[in-house]
């Protein structure tokens, strides 16, 4: 990913739909386990002593150029230096200007030049393949330019409207004074922050770029919620004054500081914060009156050419929509026929729907939607990751250090959030992996996809994979923190099907939900391109999901309405898992005897987030080199 882009990323995908140090110093040589695989193949060369003193000294000038132009964006993004667990400009929110996109713009293109003027052969493989990809991303960001407002800024699933609460909840932390002075300031910055939303939300719809009617009314609700309870209303703390008084009341200071810094959080939470958010409330009521029905991006001009780059950026491949539309049709055609064996293991009479309606509604399957229902899922979900956490040594060789977590996603944001999420650990070790369940409705998630999605956001998920990758040494920062969506949500579908291989699953209801799981992603191949290149209305996409899955049909609305406002994004997962899936068979295919599934696992995670083209490319490198013995 580039270096602008893994800011950007970071931010929003490792609440994989966020991610995590400081500057960089010269990283010591990697040890074997944390090394990446093209290095450790490299470092076997017969070069001259002279020879490797001087491509070591370009390695380091090139990489040191990767540090640099990595600091210069992360020095134009307050937020992220947060993520990161930096105190520089601690107090200010992003620019998320017009002008500054164009600033972005004109770095990445000045980057870019300077970076093809190296010379690759003179590079180590590691640093050379570095070269490659942020040569490549850069050139896809400048592409992308053009697309920059073809995006909805707030909608259902995410937006600033959410995202600022969530920054300061979740990221702003409070470990002395000056500390909660920046989170005061941050709160009196809101109304500038909101002010460059509403533009950018005008400019979207000059160019008539508006998000669906549907919309609407949810983030309307979302925004208004925001500001209910204690300062805003009478009841009790609002979220954030509830943050604020826990965060503050644990430092060590007197109680008459503590009351003081409440007292200006709480006065700029209704002095500068609660107008700003009647103001983007008022705007949005106004902007609905222009909204439509029509759902998918081929309504925007050039609609097709940007949903063409959309898949092209999300897959890393060159699979057409139809292409990708014919796949999700074949794979939903091959989960349903492992279905129906399943149903006949568990003795159901009946077809295939009626066992969905079985799975849907039957209470064996639900915990009630209560505090100790909510606990208990929690509860399970940890022992579920706790048991896996034992096999690791099965299947890789390198393990994260950093720990992970469970947690409910949190009241604010329960009602829009997705079903699970995951959120990378902070470099500093300040903050730990978290497994984000959303248990707003119980109903939503049964309990035979428990285990598929501890695996999936978890271990050995996207914690295995996201944290790893921070944690390597000898590679530059903005590969660490990339996000290839492929790659990420490739890897986590298939973490659904290691544990499967390994003797999990043995309830046959846990394997039919893992098989569900699989099968919402096969159809979101399927409806995705429907509605974005087919122009499948909202309802079309819903009749299908819900006719072609056991989910309930909250669950289903709410992902057709995901994947409306996230075009191209949910075809990621099959895409990437198919990739990987391909690729092991492969690898399986030629070693014969010497296959070692670690070994595998080793070159998919110990190079972190890559394209799927150069993952192919590693693995064949990897199959090689293990042939040579």
């Amino acid at each position: 990913m580039t270096l602008h882009k893994t800011l950007l990323a970071a931010a929003i995908s490792t609440l994989v739909l966020a991610g995590c140090e400081q500057s960089k110093k010269a990283e010591p040589e990697a040890d074997a386990a944390t090394k990446p695989a093209a290095s450790q193949a490299a470092s076997t060369g017969a070069e001259s002593q002279s020879d490797n003193t001087e491509k070591g000294d370009i390695n380091a000038q090139v990489n040191q150029l990767f540090e640099d132009f990595f600091q210069e964006h992360l020095k134009r993004s307050p937020e992220f230096m947060t993520y990161l667990g930096m105190k520089e400009q601690y107090g200010k929110w992003d620019d998320n200007s017009q002008e500054f996109a164009a600033e972005t713009h004109a770095i990445n293109q000045r980057q870019l030049a300077e970076l093809k003027k190296i010379d690759a052969s003179k590079l180590d493989d590691t640093t050379s393949l570095s070269l490659r990809m942020a040569i490549a991303d850069l050139e896809q960001d400048i592409e992308g330019y053009q697309w920059r407002l073809y995006n909805y800024p707030v909608n259902q699933m995410f937006g600033r409207h959410s995202g600022v609460p969530s920054f300061l909840i979740n990221q702003h932390q409070v470990k002395d004074v000056s500390e909660a002075e920046a989170y005061i300031s941050r709160l009196n910055g809101i109304p500038k922050v909101f002010e460059q939303l509403i533009e950018n939300l005008q400019a979207r719809a000059d160019a008539d770029i508006i998000a669906p009617k549907f919309v609407f009314p949810i983030v309307i609700e979302s925004v208004n919620n925001l500001l209910k309870g204690a300062p805003f209303t009478d009841g009790d703390d609002s979220a954030l004054l509830a943050d604020i008084k826990k965060k503050v009341g644990a430092l060590e200071i007197s109680d008459e500081e503590k009351t003081k810094l409440v007292e200006a959080a709480s006065a700029a939470m209704t002095e500068s914060m609660k107008p700003a958010y009647e103001k983007l409330a008022a705007y949005l009521g106004e902007l609905e009156s222009k909204a439509d029905d029509r759902d998918g991006a081929w309504k925007f001009p050039k609609g097709e050419e940007f949903y063409n780059f959309a898949l092209k950026r999300t897959t890393t491949t060159d699979l057409t929509a139809e292409q990708i539309h014919e796949i999700g049709v074949k794979e939903v055609e091959r989960i349903h026929n492992e279905m129906r064996e399943i149903m006949k293991k568990v003795n159901f009479e009946g077809d295939l729907q009626a066992f969905f309606e079985f799975m849907r509604t039957d209470k064996q399957f639900y915990y009630p939607d209560t505090e100790e229902g909510k606990q208990r899922y929690l509860k399970e979900a940890t022992a579920l990751i706790d048991t896996m956490k034992g096999r690791l040594d099965e299947l890789f060789i390198i393990k994260p250090k950093a720990d992970l977590m469970v947690k409910a996603v949190e009241p604010f944001r329960e009602k829009a959030a997705g079903k699970a999420f995951y959120q990378s650990p902070a470099l500093d070790g300040s903050r730990p992996g978290i497994y984000y369940a959303n248990l707003y409705r119980m109903s939503d998630m049964p309990t035979y996809q428990m285990e598929a999605l501890a695996y999936h956001e978890g271990i050995p998920g996207h914690h295995m994979q996201l944290a790893i990758a921070q944690e390597l040494e000898g590679l530059p920062m903005f590969r660490k923190l990339g996000r290839y969506t492929a790659y990420t949500e490739g890897w986590g579908l298939y973490s659904e099907l290691i544990p499967k291989e390994m003797g999990f699953y043995e309830d046959p209801y846990s394997d039919f939900g893992r098989l569900a799981m699989e099968l919402w992603r096969a159809c979101r191949l399927v409806v995705d391109t429907g509605i974005h290149a087919k122009q499948w209305t909202r309802q079309q996409a819903i009749d299908y999901l819900a006719k072609s899955t056991p989910n309930p049909q909250g669950d289903v609305v709410k992902a057709i309405e995901r994947y409306i406002v996230m075009p191209s994004q949910a075809t990621a997962y099959k895409i990437g898992m198919l990739k990987i899936v391909e690729l092991r068979e492969k690898a399986k295919a030629e070693l014969g005897d010497k296959f070692d599934i670690r070994g595998f696992h080793q070159v998919v995670l110990a190079n972190g987030p890559v394209p799927m083209n150069i993952l192919e490319e590693l693995v064949d490198e990897w199959i090689a080199s293990v042939k040579a013995g």
